[in-house]
């Protein structure tokens, strides 16, 4: 389906790899566990973090976000050959409150915000999570609030946390279009009967799996022009 800007009253957000950078915890891993390419062992935690998230909805067992990327971490030493004792693994876990945001991010909120759409994170953190971040990227000012999966315990692609967060906004849920960096994220918008818009920041291919985003955009900018804002 074309994206159709007419149709939009509300924007959602995801939240990692939307706006903020997942990729920062690679600092935090080279300082603590001592390599020279930390690239892997992020790139091992974000996977084994999305994987478990997923299993734990069909397996109903439920643990924060937060808690899930504790046990992804300790995955992905392990799976590194590293061990790090369990308060290094906190500080490095802990960057996850304080990480980079992207530089489109206030601007393109701040123009959404200002042409009158009301503006949401509907994510799978925990609301601690949440708060850091939207602390952390300075856009508190510009959300009308956040959305976590903690509140129904249960995480994207759920087609069921995208439609309390259409009951949360109290907007009709053809109304909201939701933003993420995660094809699957889009493709639980679509399916649950948002608009979704693939935030695809670092030019991989779309997925060939399930259904096509309503729009692709490299940054928050190209949002905010097909919004005419």
């Amino acid at each position: 389906m074309a994206f159709d800007p007419d149709r939009v009253t509300t924007v959602t957000f995801d939240s990692y790899s939307t706006l903020v950078d997942v990729d920062a915890t690679a600092a935090a891993l080279a300082e603590h566990a001592d390599v020279d390419d930390p690239a892997p062992i992020s790139q091992t935690w974000r996977e084994r973090s999305m994987q478990y998230t997923l299993v734990a909805n069909h397996l109903e067992e439920y643990e924060t976000f937060y808690k899930i990327n504790r046990d992804a971490l300790a995955y992905a030493l392990a799976a590194h050959g590293i061990d790090l004792p369990a308060d290094e693994r906190e500080e490095i876990l802990a960057v996850y409150h304080e990480l980079e945001v992207f530089d489109d991010v206030r601007e393109s909120v701040e123009r959404l915000h200002e042409a009158g759409y009301d503006t949401y994170v509907l994510s799978n953190g925990n609301p601690e999570m949440l708060e850091s971040m939207v602390e952390h990227a300075g856009i508190d000012d510009l959300l009308v609030d956040t959305i976590s999966a903690d509140e129904l315990e249960t995480f994207k692609p759920d087609a069921e946390l995208y439609r309390h967060a259409a009951g949360r906004t109290g907007t009709p849920i053809d109304e909201l279009v939701h933003v993420s960096a995660l094809w699957f994220d889009v493709q639980g918008a679509i399916h649950a009967g948002m608009q979704g818009v693939w935030l695809d920041r670092k030019g991989n291919p779309w997925e060939p799996f399930g259904a096509e985003p309503d729009l692709i955009t490299e940054g928050l900018g190209e949002l905010a022009d097909r919004l005419g804002c």
